[in-house]
């Protein structure tokens, strides 16, 4: 099993969760973070860092997400520090289904 960001995410950011990762799991996107699917312990200790609760455990439900984590993984660089959450952070939290309309492709700067 491992954890997975899920679209609550875009265009929000936060990043509380990658400085209590244990192995830096974590990827940077313009927008989101996405975890590493191979490098997660599965140690659980991001997901209730996540104010937004972006962050959840593997599942059926959520098997998009984890090749979406896995694809941007390998595409963004790496974030260990936290940083600032997005500006439009509070406006976007709670709107479903971000994916489709505001996701960006484009990497983070990382650390």
């Amino acid at each position: 099993m491992t954890f997975v960001v899920t679209d609550n995410c875009i265009k929000c950011k936060y990043t509380d969760c990658v400085e209590v990762c244990p192995v830096d799991c974590f990827y940077e996107g313009e927008n989101m973070l996405v975890i590493h699917p191979d490098e997660c312990i599965d140690c659980g200790v991001c997901e209730p860092e996540c104010p937004i609760e972006a962050i959840k455990p593997e599942s059926e439900e959520l098997i998009n997400w984890i090749e979406v984590n896995r694809e941007y993984a390998l595409k963004w660089p790496n974030i260990t520090q936290q940083k600032a959450a997005l500006p439009e952070a509070e406006d976007f939290k709670d709107k479903p289904n971000k994916f489709e309309s505001d996701f960006s492709p484009n990497p983070g700067d990382g650390d």
